[in-house]
C-alpha cells in the first residue's frame, strides 16, 4: 500500500503541471490569433515638394556588378553615385529599381533606400557612393541595367 500511496503522490503534481501548461500554451494561442496582423510600414511618397526637388539628386558611375557568392549564386549589385546639387540636406532617398525582360516588360520593382538617415542623410554639395545587392533576380531578366526612378525623398 505504501508504494501505491508514494506513485499517486508523484502523478498527482506531474498532471497538474502539465494540465497548467496546456492552460498557458491556449491563452498565449488565444492571444496571438485576437492581435491580429501588425500593420505594414508606411512607405515614404513623393511629396510635390520632393518632386520639384528630384532633379537636384543626381546619379553617377552607376553600374551593373555581378559577383559569386560563397554559396556559388551569382549576386548582381548596383554601384554608383549620388551627389546632393540642391540646397537642402535630404536624410532618406528612396529608388524603385525596375529590371525588364528581353521583350521590355517589367519582371520585377523593387524599392530600396540609397540615402538614410542612418548614414547621416546627404547634405547639400556632398556625393555618396550606394551600393544595392539582389540575389533573387528573376531568370528573364535581361541582363541591362534596370531603371533607377526615385520613390521618395524625406528632408532633414
Amino acid at each position: 500500500m505504501a508504494v501505491e500511496t508514494q506513485s499517486r503522490e508523484r502523478i498527482i503534481p506531474v498532471a497538474l503541471y502539465i494540465a497548467g501548461g496546456v492552460v498557458l500554451a491556449g491563452v498565449l494561442l488565444f492571444w496571438y490569433l485576437q492581435r491580429g496582423p501588425q500593420p505594414a510600414p508606411k512607405l515614404l511618397e513623393l511629396t510635390p515638394e520632393a518632386k520639384q526637388y528630384v532633379k537636384n539628386l543626381k546619379l553617377s558611375d552607376v553600374r551593373v556588378k555581378a559577383t559569386e557568392s560563397y554559396l556559388k549564386q551569382l549576386v548582381y549589385e548596383i554601384q554608383g553615385n549620388i551627389t546632393n546639387t540642391g540646397d537642402r540636406p535630404v536624410s532618406v532617398v528612396e529608388v524603385y529599381c525596375v529590371f525588364h525582360d528581353a521583350y521590355g516588360q517589367m519582371v520585377l520593382r523593387q524599392r530600396v533606400a540609397i540615402v538614410s538617415a542612418r548614414e547621416s542623410g546627404l547634405k547639400p554639395g556632398q556625393t555618396k557612393p550606394f551600393r544595392l545587392p539582389f540575389d533573387a533576380l528573376p531568370p528573364s531578366w535581361n541582363q541591362q541595367m534596370p531603371q533607377l526612378v526615385i520613390a521618395a525623398i524625406q528632408f532633414t
